[in-house]
């Protein structure tokens, strides 16, 4: 999710362009499916006067700051406790059964939750191996202490993409045996024991906990979730603007839009166009057919954005399809 810095408005990445991919309008309806610190929210909200926008945050931290937003904005704002993956039906259990004109997402763990030490996201900062964005279920100290080696080389891997998964599990599996894991900087030390810092600067333990992180959370099945819910709920022509940090989040993003909108390029041209047109109608339009990055000024007056990616897409008037078909990673 976007950042933000202390005692500063929260300016979420990429803000200018989302507002301008999701068009808001008067009368509109608009969800906000990671309201964080209310950055997109209140920009929808200032965007145009007369539309309304409700939101969405798993964290319950997200609610002091969603209280003082509806006291600035009476009638017009909402705040929804839970998971965007679930708008589909989150939004009616509460009332809201209408099309939607546009929804938002800015995907991954928010700056406010990394710059909080209690929270256990950074490896920058010691506190609890935590990690739990609603601060319920399986923590990342349960992972680490209790997964096998495998099972951790594999989350390492494919969701930290650490080309060294294998040797930071190993590492992990020795040390937790004389000491379980209970603090964030016993396993950022145990990481950059075993891999060297590269060429680019990062933090050897950046793609670890990113790994932990994502399987804590359960983040791309979330993701791919909130996009078939998306789908669910946007009228024709509405709005998908889709904030991404790093590139499985992106990459799932692009292929949902892909496929949505008939563009994935699975019919072979040798294939008669009456057979090829067989196939379940577009969903959506691509809006942005390569993703939207931050500016150079942007990015020199935040280095946290940029790895930001925008795709953008506009919904048709065809049903939408089975939540399985979702995008894959």
């Amino acid at each position: 999710m976007s950042p933000t810095s202390a005692g500063a408005p929260h300016v979420p990445v990429l803000l200018a362009e989302v507002i301008d991919g999701l068009r808001p309008r008067d009368g509109g309806v608009y969800v906000d499916g990671t309201f964080g610190a209310g950055g997109y929210t209140r920009a929808i909200l200032d965007a145009a006067p007369g539309c309304t926008v409700v939101a969405i945050d798993r964290d319950p931290e997200a609610q002091p700051r969603a209280e003082a937003l509806a006291q600035a904005y009476p009638g017009r704002f909402r705040l929804l406790a839970g998971r965007f993956g679930d708008m589909a039906t989150l939004l009616p259990d509460h009332g809201i059964t209408a099309p939607v004109d546009g929804v938002a997402l800015d995907i991954g763990v928010s700056s406010m939750q990394i710059d909080e030490a209690e929270r256990g996201f950074s490896f920058a900062k010691d506190g609890p191996l935590d990690m739990r964005m609603e601060k319920a279920g399986r923590s990342a100290a349960d992972v680490v202490n209790e997964a096998d080696e495998a099972e951790l080389a594999d989350i390492i891997h494919f969701y930290g993409e650490e080309r060294y998964a294998r040797r930071v599990a190993r590492a992990i599996v020795e040390a937790r045996a004389e000491k379980p894991f209970e603090r964030t900087l016993e396993l950022a030390e145990v990481v950059r024991r075993v891999v060297r810092k590269g060429k680019d600067g990062i933090d050897p333990a950046t793609r670890t906990f990113q790994g932990l992180r994502i399987a804590v959370n359960d983040e791309l099945g979330e993701l791919e979730r909130g996009l078939a819910g998306a789908e669910a709920l946007l009228a024709p022509g509405g709005r998908l603007a889709v904030v991404t940090f790093h590139s499985l989040e992106d990459r799932v993003v692009k292929r949902f839009m892909r496929e949505r909108s008939g563009r994935s390029g699975g019919v072979s041209r040798y294939v008669p166009m009456d057979i090829a047109a067989t196939g379940p109608a577009p969903t959506f339009t691509e809006v942005t057919r390569k993703a939207v990055a931050p500016s150079d000024q942007e990015c020199r007056a935040n280095p946290r954005a940029r790895s930001a990616k925008l795709r953008v897409a506009e919904r048709t008037d065809a049903p939408a399809r089975a939540a399985h078909e979702g995008a894959k990673a």
